[in-house]
């Protein structure tokens, strides 16, 4: 089956892009965190779809999403493998959009997004800023603010009681290893394309996440 989205970029490596504009402070002014101002073009929202939950020496990223803003405008990036083999390509491309001025943004990420490409990058012998650049993991803030208040402070819960985004036939993360492998025995893409989508709305939600704390 053809690969869901986006163009090869590398053997084994598929990129996609996406553009979204709304309105939006040029500044983050997030109490919660402790921080001074923040200018948000430094921010890079990052999230990664991997080949199992538990993480481990086996587990891989197979797709990587990025959302940064440029000019009034909050651009999606997103890589995904059509093959292991392009793993180190995936690896080097995200290594490149990491800038010295780069403050990366995550959800739960500073426990095991960043510690998984950190190792994978490593093993794959690919030099990169990623352990030194500051990192806002929003799952902190989170818990302070509604620990207590919801039923729990899952991103999927965050978006729905707090930001009421209500996401249409969405792929349980749960479930993306399952379609990224289906894909590559060469099953029906249809479900790799909606790991897509579930990736792509967790990193511009990433984005929502520093405007709604900064109203508070």
């Amino acid at each position: 089956m053809p690969p869901p989205a986006g163009e090869e970029i590398a053997p084994g490596l598929h990129y996609v892009e996406a553009q979204f504009a709304y309105a939006a402070s040029a500044t983050l002014d997030v109490p919660a965190i402790d921080e001074a101002p923040i200018e948000r073009n430094r921010l890079l929202c990052f999230d990664t779809e991997t080949t199992g939950l538990a993480g481990g020496v086996g587990t891989r990223a197979f797709m990587i999403g990025v959302a940064a803003w440029a000019d009034d405008v909050l651009t999606v990036r997103q890589l995904y493998l059509t093959t292991i083999a392009g793993e180190r390509a995936m690896l080097e491309t995200f290594a490149n959009w990491l800038r010295p001025e780069t403050i990366l943004v995550s959800y739960n990420g500073k426990s095991y997004d960043a510690p998984l490409l950190k190792g994978r990058l490593r093993l794959n012998h690919v030099a990169h800023r990623l352990a030194e650049l500051p990192h806002i993991d929003w799952l902190h803030p989170t818990r302070r603010v509604y620990k207590g208040h919801l039923p729990n402070c899952k991103l999927a819960t965050i978006e729905r009681e707090v930001l009421r985004i209500v996401r249409e036939d969405d792929l349980p993360g749960s479930e993306a290893p399952a379609a990224w492998l289906a894909f590559l025995r060469g099953q029906s893409s249809t479900n790799l394309g909606r790991v897509l989508e579930h990736n792509r709305q967790d990193v511009i939600t990433l984005m929502r996440l520093g405007d709604h704390f900064t109203q508070l």
